[in-house]
């Protein structure tokens, strides 16, 4: 058999085959809907990365999914690396195949799936920015009276700092979830599971003040389902406005165009770290499945006290 030929491009689009896996894509997507429940966001993800497998399949694939080799699989990752991905996009492509071909294998599609013997390309362990805590002090007082909603976009700052929020789920608390007199505040993460997470006296005193002096005079839905932090029309807050306002935030106080709002994540993980929290604490606050996920800041703390000792040692 002549050696298959290496995908270079943009694959046109081609009709789906009757054993084509994209005829089994919509029914794997309200299976994690359904049965893994899986946040929206974390659907679409899988929806993009394998519609645009599947359309590379059939161009490259054989006839019969059954017929899926570890080398296609191979040759669809160097299409990535060629298309100039970064390791850790192919590496969530892969996690996206091999999800779907377990699918595939439970339905009684496949008998067995060999996706599973595809090693992940090797990931440089990237650390995550952080801000230091005087940065993140500057960061949420920088709304002032020249912006449209200055207490909105104080209170939404300290409240991601305070409670390592992701945009998404910092868009998605509501009125009922926020518990000034108590300080805390509930969050719904990914899966939608649900956690408590404390309160600082900065977020309480922005989210009071917020709540108080300008959100009335951007919607009058007072209910407790309503979304706490608003639009100028009284709608929730969307991720991207999250980040456009991170983003103008960072830039007003110097900061690197790195800056987003997961860097806020970031620091007030680090920052927990660094002031004793305990990991599996630590877990359970940013809402991590994994333990693994969270043992990255601890490479963040171990980081930092290297450059620390270099500093300051008389032989560093």
């Amino acid at each position: 058999m002549p050696p298959r030929k290496r995908p270079s491009g943009p694959t046109a689009p081609v009709a789906a085959r009757p054993a084509d896996p994209g005829l089994h894509l919509p029914a794997f997507v309200n299976y994690l809907r359904a049965e893994c429940g899986l946040s929206d966001n974390t659907l679409l993800a899988y929806n993009r990365d394998l519609t645009q497998f599947t359309a590379w399949y059939r161009t490259h694939g054989p006839d019969r999914v059954q017929q899926v080799e570890i080398s296609l699989i191979s040759d669809y990752l160097q299409f990535l690396h060629d298309r100039n991905y970064a390791a850790t996009s192919i590496a969530r492509h892969l996690v996206s195949i091999k999800m779907f071909f377990r699918y595939m294998v439970l339905e009684g599609i496949l008998p067995e799936s060999v996706v599973e013997l595809v090693n992940s390309p090797k990931l440089w362990q990237h650390l995550p920015k952080v801000l230091s805590p005087e940065k993140v002090d500057e960061l949420i007082a920088a709304p002032t009276r020249q912006d449209r909603y200055p207490l909105r976009d104080r209170a939404l700052l300290a409240l991601m700092y305070a409670t390592g929020c992701r945009a998404s789920e910092v868009c998605a608390i509501t009125l009922r979830d926020i518990h000034l007199d108590e300080g805390y505040c509930r969050c719904h993460g990914k899966g939608n599971k649900e956690r408590m997470v404390s309160l600082n006296p900065v977020a309480r005193a922005a989210v009071e003040a917020y709540l108080k002096h300008e959100r009335l005079k951007m919607t009058l839905d007072n209910d407790q389902a309503a979304p706490m932090l608003v639009s100028r029309g009284g709608k929730s807050l969307s991720r991207i406005t999250v980040w456009k306002l991170v983003k103008r935030y960072a830039a007003r106080i110097g900061g690197s165009r790195e800056i987003s709002p997961h860097t806020l994540r970031h620091s007030f993980a680090t920052h927990m770290l660094a002031r004793g929290a305990e990991i599996r604490a630590l877990q359970e606050l940013l809402g991590h499945a994994s333990i693994r996920t969270t043992q990255i800041y601890t490479q963040v703390e171990h980081s930092r006290l290297k450059s620390i000792h270099e500093r300051c040692h008389p032989r560093g």
